[in-house]
């Protein structure tokens, strides 16, 4: 029997199995920000241990950076934490790109466009979203703060073997559809929980069509169905993409991986734990109406309404909908919105930015509306200069900031106040994500943008030429 593309990576980094047990797996890229990090390295420290592969590791600031100033970070917790990681990896020999710095950035951006995050690695982070660089063909995952402390002593981290399941989607996206309308619809099939325990192979027409940028936005979104890791066969999408960068290999080096990398695919008979296929024809722009990720319709459709429901699911779903101040059978489009969220490290891509200045060009900013268009590096703020997107955006009436996580969650000064609606492109919508008692829609950086230039949520595909 053939084998699924996880099997191979996960396979190739074995060091033992314990018996009745987990596996002891070997890392090759673990990544660490300022969240989730202390406590691993004071772990080192009680043990006097010293990190095992300092050049496996890389560090920077995100959750806590601003992205209007960056000179200080006026929040005392925030500000210990970005600087309690500066001295851990200045003692520790971690490479570490500094608040400010030309490689700083989200982290889940930076991997990739750095190519630090390669095919057939492992990869881990203390964040749930190390789901993204799945992308680019390898097996990466969110761990705890226990199993980085594991990854900083070892290079090696014990895990249980996850089920795995394959999603297919096939045929041809339509007008206004990305793939983030693509992860949306995926989570509202799938449920919040309907992944746990596997580890998820994007497949189909769908995904081989998609860019690079769109894999990641893809990949990013895996976590919010439950699944440990979501990942893509690497291909010519692939190459084209790391080809040149940073950290990706060079002249002899560059052949002898990518002879490598094209053995990453799962084999025609190999055999999921399993498998389920959706239709491209299917998919709309989306929206989400409650507190997770899965909880979405189309744009044009309509609120779910209590009838045929269990008395659980009319519970969670009124509890949902009394929260976000929506009514059962509601339309959502035409809603009034107070702030439009461009970032975040499922959309703060270049990709993402084109994107939104293709709706806003030529438009204006509604009067109503507060925009927080923050890029997921400087790599990408750099390139919105050079391509001159910034000039598009400063016409229409916004203003592009600097590099954070910002209000994807409420660890800066980017909060969303109380009561609030907010319509992001960011990965979650739970209660109080972008600030205490503020309300989050999910969508594309299309609907975004258009919802920022009528006040409203609104259709992409009414402003699209």
């Amino acid at each position: 029997m053939g084998r699924t593309l996880f099997d191979k990576i996960w396979d190739a980094h074995v060091v033992q199995v314990v018996p009745d047990g987990p596996t002891q797996l070997y890392i090759d890229r673990l990544y660490c920000h300022e969240v989730t990090t202390p406590q691993a390295f004071d772990t080192l420290r009680d043990k006097k241990l010293r990190v095992r592969c300092p050049e496996k590791i890389f560090a920077m600031p995100d959750h806590n950076t601003p992205s209007d100033n960056q000179d200080r970070i006026e929040d005392p917790v925030g500000r210990k934490q970005v600087e309690t990681l500066e001295r851990n990896c200045t003692e520790f020999g971690i490479r570490h790109f500094g608040m400010g710095t030309p490689d700083n950035g989200i982290i889940h951006v930076v991997g990739p466009e750095k190519a630090l995050s390669l095919p057939g690695m492992t990869i881990v982070c203390g964040d749930s979203h190390t789901s993204t660089h799945g992308a680019v063909g390898a097996i990466a995952m969110g761990i705890g703060t226990s199993e980085v402390a594991q990854v900083l002593a070892s290079q090696c981290i014990l895990q249980i073997k996850p089920k795995t399941m394959r999603i297919n989607i096939e045929g041809k996206l339509s007008k206004g559809v990305t793939a983030k309308d693509v992860a949306l619809y995926i989570m509202a099939q799938m449920t919040t929980s309907g992944a746990t325990g596997y580890a998820v192979e994007y497949a189909g027409q769908v995904i081989r069509d998609m860019s690079m940028e769109g894999r990641l936005t893809l990949s990013n979104l895996s976590i919010e169905m439950g699944s440990r890791a979501g990942l893509i066969a690497p291909d010519e999408t692939t190459f084209e993409y790391l080809k040149g960068r940073e950290y990706a290999p060079k002249g002899a080096e560059w052949n002898k991986a990518l002879s490598e990398w094209r053995k990453l695919y799962s084999d025609p008979d190999a055999r999921f734990d399993k498998e389920v296929t959706y239709q491209a024809s299917d998919i709309a722009p989306r929206i989400t109406y409650g507190t997770n990720p899965g909880a979405g319709i189309a744009i044009d459709g309509t609120v779910p309404v209590y009838e045929g429901l269990s008395e659980a699911d009319k519970l969670q779903l009124k509890t949902q909908l009394d929260y976000m101040r929506f009514e059962p059978g509601q339309k959502l489009e035409g809603t009034a919105v107070d702030y439009c969220f461009l970032g975040a490290c499922t959309n703060g891509r270049i990709e993402d930015f084109r994107a939104f200045a293709s709706i806003v060009k030529g438009r204006r900013k509604a009067d109503n509306v507060t925009a927080w268009l923050v890029p997921g590096s400087w790599a990408v703020h750099r390139q919105i200069i050079e391509e001159g997107i910034d000039r598009i955006l400063e016409e229409a009436g916004f203003e592009l900031r600097l590099p954070s996580c910002s209000a994807c969650l409420a660890m800066n000064p980017d909060k969303v106040p109380a009561g609030k609606l907010s319509i992001s492109t960011s990965n979650r919508n739970f209660v109080g994500r972008q600030g205490p008692g503020s309300r989050t829609i999910l969508a594309s950086p299309l609907t975004v943008a258009a919802s920022a230039v009528t006040g409203v949520v609104t259709d992409p595909r009414t402003l699209m030429d």
